[in-house]
């Protein structure tokens, strides 16, 4: 694990998803090298300052696009506008709910992807699948060389992820050169849907995944036979979860199992292991909707796969860093160990030889991703070369 500030685990956490986001280790250094006494300061005081350098670069990047626009050079303007966006969700990330600027902050960096992206000619459409009365938004990235229905992968986020946030990191890209298109979705509790639309997070994630495979059996590009889910950190609970009670999903993995998260909070109420964001309590009482702690602790009783993954009847791969500070192995292990009726069930812990062995590889996600996207490609009928 790359850690640019050797007292403040959340902070190292921010940087390495940057970069593998694609920041530069330039920017980053030049970002993070005015923070290392904010980096031991209270999280209020700590995180603005985080929050002005970085959104500093962000705007540098984004007049040095403008520049290159009125040069007509626009690959260069949309690959430093897409890191522009990279560096605002990660300064976003780490403020309070409630700080003030916050949402501007999120609204402008939805508006600097979607500009990275159209600019750059990248290959992702933003959608908008109906749900109770609204929509939850995600990201569309189709298969390469594939004529007619293609396989896809559903993607989910964690607790503080977004789907910006896993475009970067890559796994949809590495799919579709498998011939397996990808819906990376802001499901409740996360993303848009909680920042925009006040969709807070339920453990019963079938409710939402199930209205998802609803709108992908419309598209004709998609083979509704072929349909996948994918969940990251806590998605290693949500997914589990929606394949249980969804049997029209035909596998499942998770990128960092998550089998008892009720476990985890009366942990980190001890104590004990490593918190993914500043201002953890008011955060997860904002994701659930809670009141207060007592209130949103009484809310994760529910989140545990115990009684549940018994009844998945699918191919599912569980992933796991060795070493992840945030949620131990043996969870991983568990939700392995109760797959019980599974067809093709696999573990695969991530060491110290391929790299990712923290929560969710995210210390270095490529070798990790990419055995991902391969296994899913044999499970779905994708393609290996």
């Amino acid at each position: 694990m790359f850690k640019y500030f050797p007292t403040n685990y959340v902070w190292n956490l921010s940087v390495d998803l940057a970069i593998e986001m694609g920041a530069r280790i330039g920017e980053i250094e030049a970002m993070c090298a005015p923070l290392q006494e904010a980096a031991k300061a209270p999280d209020a005081a700590g995180t603005q300052a985080f929050r002005e350098t970085w959104v500093r670069m962000a705007d540098r990047l984004c007049e040095l696009a403008d520049e290159d626009q009125a040069r007509g050079r626009l690959l260069s303007a949309g690959e430093k506008i897409s890191r522009a966006a990279s560096y605002l969700i990660t300064a976003e990330r780490l403020q309070a709910h409630d700080a003030p600027g916050r949402l501007d902050l999120y609204r402008r960096h939805l508006d600097l992807f979607a500009e990275g992206a159209r600019l750059s000619g990248e290959r992702v459409q933003r959608v908008e699948i109906p749900y109770e009365g609204t929509h939850l938004a995600a990201l569309y990235v189709p298969a390469e060389g594939v004529s007619g229905p293609a396989p896809l992968l559903v993607q989910v986020n964690g607790l503080d992820s977004t789907k910006e946030m896993k475009q970067r990191v890559g796994l949809p890209a590495w799919l579709a050169k498998r011939g397996v298109a990808s819906l990376v979705v802001d499901q409740p509790g996360t993303g848009e849907a909680l920042r925009l639309q006040g969709l807070t997070a339920r453990h019963d994630s079938e409710h939402w995944a199930s209205r998802v495979v609803d709108w992908l059996q419309t598209r004709p590009e998609v083979d509704a036979q072929r349909i996948g889910l994918e969940g990251v950190s806590l998605g290693g609970y949500y997914c589990p979860r929606a394949v249980a009670f969804e049997p029209r999903f035909a596998c499942g993995v998770v990128w960092g199992a998550n089998h008892d998260w009720r476990d985890v909070q009366k942990r980190r109420l001890a104590r004990e292991g490593n918190l993914p964001v500043p201002h953890y309590w008011a955060h997860v009482c904002w994701v659930w909707g809670a009141k207060d702690i007592a209130d949103f602790m009484r809310i994760a009783e529910n989140v545990h796969l115990d009684g549940v993954v018994e009844r998945i009847r699918v191919p599912f791969l569980v992933t796991h860093g060795q070493q992840d500070s945030q949620i131990p192995l043996k969870w991983a292990e568990r939700t392995y160990e109760q797959l019980v009726n599974s067809p093709k069930r696999e573990l695969k812990v991530f060491t110290e030889r391929e790299g990712g062995v923290q929560h969710s590889s995210f210390d270095n996600s490529i070798n990790a991703g990419h055995y991902i996207a391969d296994w899913v490609a044999e499970t779905l009928g994708g393609r290996l070369a």
